[in-house]
């Protein structure tokens, strides 16, 4: 298994705020599955560099075959259908429940504890993704 890839390695800046975080939650969210992590980094710039998918509700407002689609051009094919469900259903309940913003799914937050338990609340995501996610976030979060 390869090295841990960072955000800054898939050019993402998470101290600039919301636009990154999101970026970061993407990206954790494609590592946390079973899936080697270049193939899941190629999903990621898929989405997010070649089809500027890079915030909740632009990718919340692709259908599910694009999606699909965005995931097989990145060969993240072996969980393409389910990720896509997955990820349609992230955007909708991050943008309706959080206003789109995971600054403000922290700003709810009253702990760190409470926190990782909200990241956890979104479907498909799980320990490693939490873990993965906050490994970064923790950096402008505490």
């Amino acid at each position: 298994m390869t090295a841990e890839i960072s955000a800054k390695e898939l050019g993402i800046d998470i101290e600039k705020g919301e636009g990154e975080l999101f970026k970061w939650f993407l990206a954790s969210f494609l590592f946390g599955k079973r899936i080697q992590q270049d193939i899941a980094a190629e999903a990621y710039r898929v989405i997010v560099d070649k089809h500027k998918r890079d915030t909740p509700r632009k990718l919340g407002n692709c259908s599910w075959q694009q999606i699909v689609d965005m995931l097989g051009e990145g060969h993240y094919v072996r969980y393409d259908e389910s990720t896509a469900d997955r990820l349609l259903k992230l955007c909708e309940k991050l943008n309706s429940e959080y206003g789109g913003k995971l600054e403000r799914l922290h700003e709810m937050s009253e702990s760190r504890k409470d926190l990782e338990k909200r990241l956890a609340e979104f479907e498909g995501v799980g320990p490693k993704t939490v873990e993965i996610f906050m490994r970064e976030a923790k950096k402008v979060w505490g």
